[in-house]
């Protein structure tokens, strides 16, 4: 039972399996994409991104620990050149795994395999995304009603209608006609004219206080 193993071995040898991952580790490395099966894919990723991490410390020991594995000076070279500054801020996750389809005959289900730092349509992507707000409710209907009925109370005290003013005259109370001190305000009637009214008024009021006597 193979309890606790968790290498793919591909099918292949120990000495077969290290050369064929060190090839493809280096084609990842100069080209920045290749394409192969899922399965080798995720083997693969777990072999290069180690080394990977190694490149960014640019000393002749790390070098040579890369070189040991790849068995390509091109490959180091380019690593330590290229890759290494691009990637010097990403903390892991080098790697992106793409699913393509099956491959025709013998159904094996293939991917692209490429450095994430090098995809720049995705990058540019991520850039352009719109960041989304969230909008909280709470508390949001009762400011809406306060409001609504704030507007209302303005309204009805914009309709209210106007109130006539009372002039008392010798204890009794007179109406005055609304029109008619809008239009004295106005100047549509002349002063004397009020004062004459005002007068008429106050003679009758006179006239009845004699009669109740």
């Amino acid at each position: 039972m193979r309890h606790a193993r968790k290498i793919n071995h591909l099918g292949r040898t120990d000495t077969h399996r290290k050369a064929m991952l060190s090839n493809m580790a280096s084609s990842l490395i100069m080209h920045k994409r290749i394409t192969t099966t899922v399965a080798k894919a995720k083997a693969l990723r777990t072999y290069v991104e180690p080394l990977i991490t190694r490149s960014k410390e640019d000393t002749t020991h790390s070098r040579r620990t890369v070189f040991n594995y790849l068995q390509d000076k091109n490959a180091v070279s380019e690593l330590f050149r290229e890759v290494s500054p691009k990637i010097m801020e990403r903390p892991g996750g080098y790697t992106r795994i793409l699913k393509t389809g099956f491959r025709k005959g013998d159904a094996a289900e293939i991917c692209i395999i490429e450095l994430v730092d090098y995809n720049q349509n995705m990058l540019e992507a991520k850039d352009t995304k719109k960041t989304t707000t969230r909008r909280s409710r709470r508390g949001g209907g009762k400011k809406a009603g306060a409001i609504a009925s704030a507007a209302v109370a303005a309204g009805e005290k914009n309709t209210k209608t106007p109130v006539t003013p009372t002039k008392t005259v010798k204890g009794t109370s007179v109406i005055e006609d609304a029109k008619v001190v809008e239009e004295v305000k106005t100047g549509a009637i002349e002063i004397p004219v009020a004062e004459e009214l005002i007068t008429e008024v106050d003679a009758s009021a006179e006239k009845e206080a004699e009669e109740k006597e």
